[in-house]
């Protein structure tokens, strides 16, 4: 790429970060401590309805054995989701949100744009799994809860991050 070129691109790009910060009214920005907060109350509220889904696809389920290898499924489900991909999103979103600094962001900073690709992706598929009843009740029960409790645990280290970071904010009085 040209050096002209590449000038252009980053004086696009700054314009497009100056439209952006002139079309969104101040009562939209927030402080990074509001932003783990809200990352830690979407991930909660996402977890916890997933979990529900999954808790009530349990119910239609019988047989003891059944229940107990779908139970099996759902801590498996539950630790590749943690491991894997959770617990390195949280600590991915935690860092980039501190590191805002004192600066107020948008509100809808608490994910970055693949994280909002990545949810919506997540979501259709899991309507239209349900919707056309592409996979039995029984995957709904084990997949849906491993995968809602790992959610839920995402939101919960959001929460315990926001709890970190205003208890070294209060003591080193720098809390925005």
């Amino acid at each position: 790429m040209s050096n002209n070129t590449e000038k252009q691109a980053r004086s696009a790009g700054k314009r497009v970060v100056e439209i952006e910060n002139s079309m969104s009214p101040k009562a939209f920005y927030v402080t990074k401590e509001v932003l783990l907060g809200i990352a830690g109350f979407v991930w909660c509220a996402a977890g916890f309805n997933i979990v529900r889904i999954g808790v009530l696809a349990y119910a239609e389920q019988s047989g003891a054995l059944l229940i107990a290898g779908l139970l099996a499924a759902s801590v498996a489900v539950f630790l590749v989701f943690w491991t894997r991909i959770f617990s390195k999103l949280l600590g991915k979103h935690t860092d980039r949100i501190v590191g805002y600094g004192n600066a107020r962001q948008p509100f809808w900073r608490f994910f970055d744009r693949q994280a909002f690709i990545i949810m919506a992706v997540m979501m259709t598929a899991g309507i239209s799994l349900r919707a056309f009843s592409l996979v039995p009740s029984s995957f709904i029960a084990s997949f849906y809860t491993g995968l809602g409790i790992a959610l839920f645990g995402a939101g919960v280290g959001f929460l315990i991050n926001l709890a970190r970071l205003l208890k070294a904010s209060r003591r080193t009085g720098t809390l925005a």
